[in-house]
C-alpha cells in the first residue's frame, strides 16, 4: 500500500542508498569504518567490498567501493583520494532512533570516541535524551532515546 492509501501496481520504485564518499583526511578509511559500525548495531552486516584491480590509477587493492547495512538499513561507501572538497559534514547526518538509555549511552560511549562532539549526551527541551556529534570518520550522528509509543 502507498503512503497515500492505494494499492498500485506497476514497475517497481527506485531504491534510495546513502552513499558515503571517504575523502581528503578519511581517504583509506571507509574498509575501517564499515567493519566498525557493522560491529555496533544488530541486523548489520558487509555486503561486499569491490577492490581496485592491477593497471588503475590507484593502487591494486584499495577499496574501490562498498555496500553494507546497518540495523537493516542499506549505505554504500567509496573513497576519493585528496579531494577534501567532499569532506563530510555536520549538516547530512544519521539520526537513530534508541530503544532504551543502555543502547543509546552504549553507541554514544562507541560512536563518538575520537570525535567531535556538537551536542553532549543529556536531556533537551526537545528530547528526553539526545546527541550529536561527528565520529573519528567524520560522518554526523544523531541519537536520541525514542519517546515511548513512537517508532
Amino acid at each position: 500500500m502507498s503512503a497515500s492509501g492505494s494499492t498500485k501496481t506497476g514497475p517497481e520504485p527506485p531504491s534510495i542508498t546513502t552513499f558515503l564518499t571517504f575523502s581528503g583526511t578519511q581517504y583509506g578509511k571507509a574498509e575501517e569504518a564499515i567493519r566498525f559500525y557493522v560491529s555496533l548495531f544488530p541486523d548489520s552486516k558487509v555486503e561486499y567490498l569491490e577492490r581496485h584491480g592491477e593497471g588503475e590509477q590507484v593502487p591494486a587493492g584499495e577499496l574501490r567501493r562498498g555496500a553494507f547495512t546497518l540495523a537493516g538499513q542499506r549505505f554504500m561507501a567509496t573513497e576519493s583520494e585528496g579531494d577534501a572538497r567532499l569532506a563530510f559534514t555536520p549538516a547530512f547526518s544519521l539520526y537513530v532512533s534508541c530503544r532504551s538509555v543502555e543502547e543509546l549511552t552504549g553507541l554514544f560511549t562507541s560512536l563518538s570516541n575520537g570525535g567531535k562532539v556538537h551536542m553532549p549526551l543529556r536531556s533537551y527541551r526537545s528530547s528526553q535524551l539526545f546527541a550529536w556529534f561527528d565520529d573519528k570518520y567524520g560522518i554526523s550522528w544523531q541519537l536520541e532515546l525514542r519517546k515511548s509509543g513512537s517508532t
